[in-house]
Protein backbone atom coordinates (compact mmCIF):
# COMPACT_ATOMS: atom_id res chain seq x y z
CA UNK A 1 0.00 0.00 0.00
CA UNK A 2 1.57 3.24 -1.05
CA UNK A 3 1.80 6.14 1.89
CA UNK A 4 -0.51 8.16 2.02
CA UNK A 5 1.34 12.06 1.55
CA UNK A 6 0.56 14.52 3.82
CA UNK A 7 1.77 18.10 2.63
CA UNK A 8 2.36 21.82 4.60
CA UNK A 9 2.58 25.16 3.11
CA UNK A 10 3.63 28.25 4.52
CA UNK A 11 0.90 30.23 5.82
CA UNK A 12 0.17 34.00 3.76
CA UNK A 13 -1.24 36.96 4.86
CA UNK A 14 1.07 37.53 7.68
CA UNK A 15 -0.20 34.34 9.32
CA UNK A 16 2.89 33.20 11.16
CA UNK A 17 1.85 29.50 12.05
CA UNK A 18 2.41 26.58 10.47
CA UNK A 19 0.24 23.71 10.47
CA UNK A 20 3.13 20.86 11.43
CA UNK A 21 6.23 21.32 13.64
CA UNK A 22 8.97 18.76 13.50
CA UNK A 23 7.94 17.00 16.03
CA UNK A 24 4.69 16.11 14.87
CA UNK A 25 6.53 15.28 11.26
CA UNK A 26 8.12 12.25 13.25
CA UNK A 27 4.76 11.43 14.77
CA UNK A 28 3.05 10.89 10.93
CA UNK A 29 6.79 9.82 9.45
CA UNK A 30 6.97 6.86 12.30
CA UNK A 31 3.21 5.70 11.95
CA UNK A 32 4.62 5.20 7.86
CA UNK A 33 3.28 8.57 6.65
CA UNK A 34 5.15 10.72 3.87
CA UNK A 35 5.29 14.16 4.47
CA UNK A 36 6.49 17.05 2.33
CA UNK A 37 6.97 21.03 3.78
CA UNK A 38 7.42 23.77 1.40
CA UNK A 39 10.37 25.73 1.66
CA UNK A 40 10.53 27.97 4.70
CA UNK A 41 6.77 26.88 6.09
CA UNK A 42 8.36 26.68 9.83
CA UNK A 43 10.47 29.95 9.50
CA UNK A 44 8.31 32.64 11.11
CA UNK A 45 6.98 29.88 13.95
CA UNK A 46 10.96 29.21 14.54
CA UNK A 47 11.49 26.03 12.56
CA UNK A 48 13.82 26.27 10.25
CA UNK A 49 13.64 23.46 7.34
CA UNK A 50 16.67 21.24 8.35
CA UNK A 51 14.83 20.70 11.69
CA UNK A 52 12.06 19.02 9.37
CA UNK A 53 14.34 17.30 7.43
CA UNK A 54 15.91 15.92 10.52
CA UNK A 55 12.45 15.03 11.19
CA UNK A 56 11.92 13.17 8.19
CA UNK A 57 9.93 15.32 5.67
CA UNK A 58 10.51 16.31 2.34
CA UNK A 59 11.39 19.98 2.09
CA UNK A 60 9.85 21.04 -1.14
CA UNK A 61 8.56 23.94 -3.73
CA UNK A 62 4.69 25.12 -2.85
CA UNK A 63 3.90 23.29 -6.58
CA UNK A 64 5.67 20.19 -5.85
CA UNK A 65 3.42 20.05 -2.30
CA UNK A 66 0.40 20.73 -3.84
CA UNK A 67 1.14 18.39 -6.69
CA UNK A 68 1.92 15.07 -4.74
CA UNK A 69 0.38 15.76 -1.51
CA UNK A 70 -2.91 13.41 -0.45
CA UNK A 71 -3.86 15.07 2.61
CA UNK A 72 -2.99 18.99 2.71
CA UNK A 73 -3.09 20.72 6.36
CA UNK A 74 -3.14 24.19 6.37
CA UNK A 75 -4.13 26.85 9.70
CA UNK A 76 -6.36 29.19 7.71
CA UNK A 77 -9.10 28.36 4.71
CA UNK A 78 -7.80 28.38 1.24
CA UNK A 79 -7.71 31.40 -1.01
CA UNK A 80 -9.27 31.36 -4.58
CA UNK A 81 -5.78 30.33 -6.10
CA UNK A 82 -4.94 27.87 -3.47
CA UNK A 83 -9.18 26.86 -3.58
CA UNK A 84 -8.62 26.38 -7.91
CA UNK A 85 -5.16 24.34 -7.26
CA UNK A 86 -6.31 21.30 -5.18
CA UNK A 87 -7.71 18.44 -6.55
CA UNK A 88 -10.22 16.13 -6.97
CA UNK A 89 -9.47 12.73 -3.92
CA UNK A 90 -7.11 15.40 -1.84
CA UNK A 91 -8.31 16.47 1.75
CA UNK A 92 -8.19 19.55 3.19
CA UNK A 93 -7.72 20.00 6.88
CA UNK A 94 -7.70 23.07 8.90
CA UNK A 95 -9.50 25.92 10.27
CA UNK A 96 -11.93 26.89 7.20
CA UNK A 97 -14.78 29.26 9.21
CA UNK A 98 -16.85 26.51 6.63
CA UNK A 99 -20.03 28.61 7.90
CA UNK A 100 -18.56 31.82 6.58
CA UNK A 101 -17.29 30.65 3.34
CA UNK A 102 -20.14 28.98 2.07
CA UNK A 103 -18.66 30.12 -1.35
CA UNK A 104 -15.20 28.72 -1.29
CA UNK A 105 -16.91 25.61 0.07
CA UNK A 106 -19.12 25.33 -2.52
CA UNK A 107 -16.30 25.35 -5.03
CA UNK A 108 -14.33 22.66 -2.90
CA UNK A 109 -17.17 20.39 -3.28
CA UNK A 110 -17.67 20.60 -6.84
CA UNK A 111 -13.93 20.25 -7.16
CA UNK A 112 -13.85 16.72 -5.12
CA UNK A 113 -12.31 17.85 -2.85
CA UNK A 114 -12.66 16.23 0.87
CA UNK A 115 -12.87 19.25 3.65
CA UNK A 116 -12.40 18.93 7.34
CA UNK A 117 -12.77 21.92 9.86
CA UNK A 118 -11.75 22.20 13.07
CA UNK A 119 -14.73 24.45 13.59
CA UNK A 120 -17.12 22.02 13.99
CA UNK A 121 -15.81 19.37 16.03
CA UNK A 122 -18.02 18.26 19.09
CA UNK A 123 -15.88 19.75 21.28
CA UNK A 124 -17.51 17.93 24.39
CA UNK A 125 -17.31 14.38 23.19
CA UNK A 126 -14.02 13.31 25.16
CA UNK A 127 -12.43 11.40 22.59
CA UNK A 128 -12.63 14.25 20.52
CA UNK A 129 -10.31 16.59 22.89
CA UNK A 130 -7.44 16.05 20.78
CA UNK A 131 -8.42 17.24 17.83
CA UNK A 132 -9.66 20.20 19.34
CA UNK A 133 -7.85 23.01 17.77
CA UNK A 134 -10.16 25.74 18.58
CA UNK A 135 -9.14 25.04 22.46
CA UNK A 136 -5.49 24.61 22.15
CA UNK A 137 -5.43 28.02 19.87
CA UNK A 138 -8.24 29.97 22.58
CA UNK A 139 -5.24 28.81 25.05
CA UNK A 140 -2.20 30.60 23.15
CA UNK A 141 -4.77 33.29 22.37
CA UNK A 142 -5.68 34.20 26.69
CA UNK A 143 -2.45 34.03 27.33
CA UNK A 144 -1.25 36.19 24.60
CA UNK A 145 -3.64 38.83 25.61
CA UNK A 146 -2.78 39.30 29.04
CA UNK A 147 0.85 39.94 27.51
CA UNK A 148 -0.40 42.50 25.41
CA UNK A 149 -2.71 43.84 27.81
CA UNK A 150 0.51 44.77 30.03
CA UNK A 151 2.03 46.46 27.26
CA UNK A 152 -0.41 48.41 26.06
CA UNK A 153 -1.51 49.62 29.72
CA UNK A 154 0.78 53.03 30.93
CA UNK A 155 0.93 51.33 34.55
CA UNK A 156 2.20 48.61 36.37
CA UNK A 157 -0.76 45.62 36.28
CA UNK A 158 0.64 44.33 39.82
CA UNK A 159 1.22 46.81 43.19
CA UNK A 160 4.71 47.48 43.23
CA UNK A 161 5.96 49.14 46.50
CA UNK A 162 9.22 51.43 45.79
CA UNK A 163 11.72 53.98 47.07
CA UNK A 164 9.39 56.34 45.28
CA UNK A 165 5.96 55.39 46.36
CA UNK A 166 3.97 52.25 45.79
CA UNK A 167 1.56 51.76 43.03
CA UNK A 168 -1.85 50.37 43.07
CA UNK A 169 -1.83 47.08 40.78
CA UNK A 170 -4.48 47.63 37.68
CA UNK A 171 -7.80 46.16 37.89
CA UNK A 172 -8.67 43.45 34.94
CA UNK A 173 -11.81 42.76 33.89
CA UNK A 174 -12.02 39.26 32.01
CA UNK A 175 -15.45 38.55 29.74
CA UNK A 176 -16.10 35.36 29.16
CA UNK A 177 -14.66 32.31 30.96
CA UNK A 178 -13.91 29.69 28.02
CA UNK A 179 -10.67 28.39 26.98
CA UNK A 180 -9.13 31.59 26.34
CA UNK A 181 -10.62 33.75 28.96
CA UNK A 182 -9.59 31.49 31.92
CA UNK A 183 -6.48 32.01 30.62
CA UNK A 184 -6.40 35.49 30.20
CA UNK A 185 -7.59 35.44 34.10
CA UNK A 186 -4.87 33.07 35.03
CA UNK A 187 -2.17 34.54 33.36
CA UNK A 188 -3.41 38.70 34.28
CA UNK A 189 -3.32 37.44 38.04
CA UNK A 190 0.25 35.64 37.37
CA UNK A 191 1.00 38.80 36.51
CA UNK A 192 -0.20 40.59 39.80
CA UNK A 193 -3.40 42.33 38.56
CA UNK A 194 -6.71 42.26 40.72
CA UNK A 195 -8.86 40.14 38.36
CA UNK A 196 -12.47 39.60 37.75
CA UNK A 197 -14.32 37.28 35.78
CA UNK A 198 -17.53 37.61 33.85
CA UNK A 199 -19.74 34.65 32.42
CA UNK A 200 -23.74 34.38 31.75
CA UNK A 201 -22.75 30.72 32.32
CA UNK A 202 -23.23 29.93 36.19
CA UNK A 203 -21.13 26.75 36.15
CA UNK A 204 -18.38 29.59 35.26
CA UNK A 205 -18.10 30.98 38.68
CA UNK A 206 -16.00 28.13 40.43
CA UNK A 207 -13.48 27.88 37.40
CA UNK A 208 -13.06 31.70 37.77
CA UNK A 209 -12.97 31.72 41.46
CA UNK A 210 -10.28 28.16 41.30
CA UNK A 211 -8.21 30.55 39.75
CA UNK A 212 -8.14 33.23 42.53
CA UNK A 213 -9.80 35.63 40.50
CA UNK A 214 -13.20 37.32 41.68
CA UNK A 215 -16.68 36.18 39.49
CA UNK A 216 -19.00 39.52 38.77
CA UNK A 217 -22.45 38.51 40.50
CA UNK A 218 -24.88 38.74 37.71
CA UNK A 219 -28.82 38.62 37.35
CA UNK A 220 -29.08 37.16 33.93
CA UNK A 221 -27.66 33.60 33.63
CA UNK A 222 -28.10 30.83 30.84
CA UNK A 223 -26.72 27.20 30.45
CA UNK A 224 -24.52 25.93 28.06
CA UNK A 225 -25.88 24.88 24.77
CA UNK A 226 -24.84 20.96 23.22
CA UNK A 227 -21.84 22.29 21.65
CA UNK A 228 -20.04 23.75 24.94
CA UNK A 229 -20.99 27.30 23.92
CA UNK A 230 -23.42 29.69 25.40
CA UNK A 231 -27.06 29.48 25.17
CA UNK A 232 -28.52 32.58 23.11
CA UNK A 233 -30.30 35.61 25.33
CA UNK A 234 -33.86 36.66 24.30
CA UNK A 235 -33.68 40.71 23.63
CA UNK A 236 -35.08 41.60 27.18
CA UNK A 237 -32.29 39.34 29.10
CA UNK A 238 -29.62 40.72 26.34
CA UNK A 239 -30.20 44.13 26.71
CA UNK A 240 -30.54 43.38 30.61
CA UNK A 241 -27.25 41.62 30.72
CA UNK A 242 -25.78 44.58 28.50
CA UNK A 243 -26.97 47.57 30.68
CA UNK A 244 -25.32 45.49 33.80
CA UNK A 245 -22.22 45.10 32.76
CA UNK A 246 -21.62 48.50 31.22
CA UNK A 247 -22.31 49.58 34.82
CA UNK A 248 -19.78 47.37 35.97
CA UNK A 249 -17.16 47.89 33.40
CA UNK A 250 -16.17 51.67 34.20
CA UNK A 251 -13.96 50.31 37.29
CA UNK A 252 -11.34 48.53 35.43
CA UNK A 253 -8.25 49.60 33.76
CA UNK A 254 -7.89 46.58 31.16
CA UNK A 255 -10.99 45.11 29.50
CA UNK A 256 -10.15 41.18 28.03
CA UNK A 257 -13.09 40.02 25.68
CA UNK A 258 -13.36 36.53 24.40
CA UNK A 259 -16.81 36.08 22.91
CA UNK A 260 -16.44 34.48 19.28
CA UNK A 261 -18.20 31.80 18.01
CA UNK A 262 -17.59 30.02 14.58
CA UNK A 263 -20.29 31.02 12.23
CA UNK A 264 -21.92 33.67 14.15
CA UNK A 265 -21.76 37.51 14.55
CA UNK A 266 -19.69 38.12 17.77
CA UNK A 267 -22.22 39.71 20.64
CA UNK A 268 -21.31 43.11 21.28
CA UNK A 269 -20.06 43.59 25.04
CA UNK A 270 -18.66 46.63 25.59
CA UNK A 271 -20.60 49.65 23.40
CA UNK A 272 -19.86 52.51 22.59
CA UNK A 273 -21.12 54.41 25.18
CA UNK A 274 -19.35 52.07 27.17
CA UNK A 275 -16.37 53.23 25.96
CA UNK A 276 -16.85 56.66 26.33
CA UNK A 277 -17.32 55.80 30.78
CA UNK A 278 -13.38 53.95 30.55
CA UNK A 279 -11.20 55.94 32.21
CA UNK A 280 -8.62 57.92 29.22
CA UNK A 281 -5.78 54.95 29.41
CA UNK A 282 -7.67 51.86 29.91
CA UNK A 283 -7.03 49.17 27.52
CA UNK A 284 -9.54 46.95 25.91
CA UNK A 285 -8.23 43.72 23.99
CA UNK A 286 -10.56 42.21 22.11
CA UNK A 287 -10.11 38.55 21.00
CA UNK A 288 -13.69 38.48 19.30
CA UNK A 289 -13.14 40.58 16.41
CA UNK A 290 -12.90 39.93 13.15
CA UNK A 291 -14.67 40.14 9.51
CA UNK A 292 -17.57 39.47 11.01
CA UNK A 293 -17.69 42.88 14.21
CA UNK A 294 -16.43 42.15 17.55
CA UNK A 295 -17.12 42.42 21.09
CA UNK A 296 -15.43 45.86 21.58
CA UNK A 297 -17.78 48.52 19.15
CA UNK A 298 -15.15 50.27 17.17
CA UNK A 299 -12.62 47.37 17.34
CA UNK A 300 -10.54 46.45 13.33
CA UNK A 301 -9.04 43.06 14.05
CA UNK A 302 -5.23 43.05 13.89
CA UNK A 303 -5.53 47.35 14.43
CA UNK A 304 -4.55 49.16 17.31
CA UNK A 305 -7.21 52.09 17.87
CA UNK A 306 -7.76 54.74 20.50
CA UNK A 307 -11.10 56.83 21.09
CA UNK A 308 -11.37 60.72 21.58
CA UNK A 309 -11.46 59.40 25.26
CA UNK A 310 -8.42 57.90 25.42
CA UNK A 311 -9.27 53.91 25.78
CA UNK A 312 -6.69 52.01 23.48
CA UNK A 313 -9.08 49.27 21.42
CA UNK A 314 -6.99 46.07 20.29
CA UNK A 315 -9.01 44.24 17.74
CA UNK A 316 -7.04 40.62 18.41
CA UNK A 317 -9.28 37.69 16.64
CA UNK A 318 -5.90 36.30 15.55
CA UNK A 319 -3.86 36.45 19.01
CA UNK A 320 -2.51 33.16 18.76
CA UNK A 321 -0.50 33.82 15.52
CA UNK A 322 1.77 36.44 18.05
CA UNK A 323 2.84 33.01 20.08
CA UNK A 324 3.84 31.33 17.03
CA UNK A 325 6.13 28.63 18.18
CA UNK A 326 3.66 27.27 20.53
CA UNK A 327 0.34 27.76 19.32
CA UNK A 328 1.98 25.75 16.07
CA UNK A 329 3.36 23.02 17.92
CA UNK A 330 -0.32 22.62 19.93
CA UNK A 331 -2.23 23.04 16.67
CA UNK A 332 -0.25 20.24 15.27
CA UNK A 333 -0.80 17.97 17.75
CA UNK A 334 -4.55 18.57 16.81
CA UNK A 335 -3.61 17.69 12.91
CA UNK A 336 -2.31 14.88 13.76
CA UNK A 337 -4.74 13.62 15.68
CA UNK A 338 -7.65 14.41 13.28
CA UNK A 339 -5.18 12.43 10.54
CA UNK A 340 -4.70 9.16 12.78
CA UNK A 341 -8.76 8.84 12.48
CA UNK A 342 -9.30 9.84 9.30
CA UNK A 343 -6.30 7.78 7.68
CA UNK A 344 -6.29 5.17 10.14
CA UNK A 345 -4.67 2.71 7.86
CA UNK A 346 -3.04 4.31 5.01
CA UNK A 347 -5.75 5.21 3.01
CA UNK A 348 -8.20 8.04 3.98
CA UNK A 349 -11.53 6.33 5.71
CA UNK A 350 -14.30 8.68 5.95
CA UNK A 351 -16.82 6.70 8.46
CA UNK A 352 -20.59 9.26 8.40
CA UNK A 353 -21.81 6.99 11.16
CA UNK A 354 -18.92 8.21 13.65
CA UNK A 355 -20.27 11.59 15.00
CA UNK A 356 -16.55 13.08 15.05
CA UNK A 357 -16.42 12.26 11.23
CA UNK A 358 -19.85 13.30 10.62
CA UNK A 359 -19.38 16.97 12.06
CA UNK A 360 -16.04 17.59 11.17
CA UNK A 361 -16.18 16.70 7.49
CA UNK A 362 -17.62 19.22 5.16
CA UNK A 363 -17.41 18.02 1.57
CA UNK A 364 -16.67 14.48 -0.06
CA UNK A 365 -16.72 12.77 -3.07
CA UNK A 366 -18.36 15.96 -4.69
CA UNK A 367 -21.05 16.72 -2.23
CA UNK A 368 -21.45 19.04 0.88
CA UNK A 369 -22.20 16.25 3.37
CA UNK A 370 -22.27 18.17 6.92
CA UNK A 371 -25.81 19.17 7.29
CA UNK A 372 -25.16 22.53 9.16
CA UNK A 373 -23.24 23.46 5.87
CA UNK A 374 -25.92 22.29 3.67
CA UNK A 375 -28.70 24.07 5.92
CA UNK A 376 -26.53 26.91 5.33
CA UNK A 377 -26.91 26.93 1.90
CA UNK A 378 -30.13 26.22 0.93
CA UNK A 379 -29.80 22.50 0.51
CA UNK A 380 -31.91 19.82 1.25
CA UNK A 381 -30.80 16.63 3.40
CA UNK A 382 -28.10 13.92 1.76
CA UNK A 383 -30.47 11.46 0.53
CA UNK A 384 -27.93 8.45 0.96
CA UNK A 385 -25.19 8.12 3.99
CA UNK A 386 -22.51 5.35 3.75
CA UNK A 387 -21.27 3.58 7.13
CA UNK A 388 -17.64 3.85 5.66
CA UNK A 389 -16.27 5.42 2.45
CA UNK A 390 -12.66 4.94 1.44
CA UNK A 391 -10.66 7.05 -0.65
CA UNK A 392 -10.16 4.96 -3.18
CA UNK A 393 -13.78 3.11 -3.40
CA UNK A 394 -16.59 4.08 -5.27
CA UNK A 395 -19.50 6.86 -3.78
CA UNK A 396 -21.95 5.61 -1.84
CA UNK A 397 -22.85 9.00 0.32
CA UNK A 398 -23.60 11.77 -1.90
CA UNK A 399 -25.77 14.44 -1.00
CA UNK A 400 -28.71 15.05 -3.65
Amino acid sequence: MTAVVVGVLRETGGERRVALDPKAVSTLTRQDRSVLVETGAGIAACFPDADYEAAGAVVSSREAVLSDCDVLAVVHGPDDGLTSTLRSGQMLIGLLDPLNNLTTIGRLADAGVTTVAFELLPRTLSRAQAMDALSSQSSAAGYRAAIVAAEAFGRYLPMMITASGTATPAKVMVIGAGVAGLQAIATTKRLGAVVTGYDVREASRAEVESLGAAFLTRSVSQEAADDGYATALSPEEETAQQAELAHALTSFDVIITTAKVPGRTPPVLVSADTLATLRHGSVCIDLGSSDQGGNVVGSVDGQRTTTAGGVTVIGAGELASDLPTSASQMYARNVVAVISSLVPQGEVVVDLMDEIHAAIVVTHQGAVINPALRSAMELPPPSVVSTSVGSSTPATARAS
